[in-house]
């Protein structure tokens, strides 16, 4: 029963497939995250949308540390669960979006979470193992919505 709970969790840390994908996997799971959004994310009133995120954090740093464990290295480049919630923070101010407004975001949000400007590399050193690999893409996903925040203003 452990072994099969612990392949759960490790598959939702990786969306399955998306974290196996060639090349910059944590691009992949914020563009998962991006394109499921207006069916998993927009229709909700804000209340809702808080609490997905909620969920989203504790369940995501419970499944990274498993991942953690399972595959034996700190925060693998496979687990893209952080970009869901980072990407989905992104948004998480507006209403509906236009697809460059989704776009921007999108765009926004792989800025900060590469760059990793103050405080969100050192975020990750503030809690120990799947929380502190959820911890940097919440910030960088409240950069992005800053971000993007200004960009409609335009």
């Amino acid at each position: 029963m452990k072994k099969m709970y612990s392949k759960i969790l490790v598959n939702a840390a990786t969306l399955g497939p998306v974290g196996y994908l060639p090349k910059a996997p944590g691009t992949w799971g914020s563009a998962a995250a991006a394109i499921a959004a207006p069916f998993c994310f927009y229709p909700f009133p804000i209340s809702i949308k808080i609490f997905i995120l909620i969920l989203l954090f504790v369940f995501g740093a419970i499944a990274s540390s498993e991942a953690e464990i399972q595959l034996g290295k700190k925060d693998p480049g496979c687990v893209v669960i952080d970009e869901v919630l980072g990407q989905w923070v992104t948004y998480l101010p507006f209403g509906l979006m236009t697809g460059s407004q989704i776009i921007a975001g999108f765009i926004f949000f792989r800025f900060f979470d590469i760059l990793k400007p103050w405080p969100i590399k050192q975020s990750e050193k503030w809690l120990k193992s799947g929380w502190g690999v959820m911890i940097d893409d919440l910030f960088a996903g409240v950069y992005a919505a800053i971000a993007l925040w200004l960009f409609r203003m335009i």
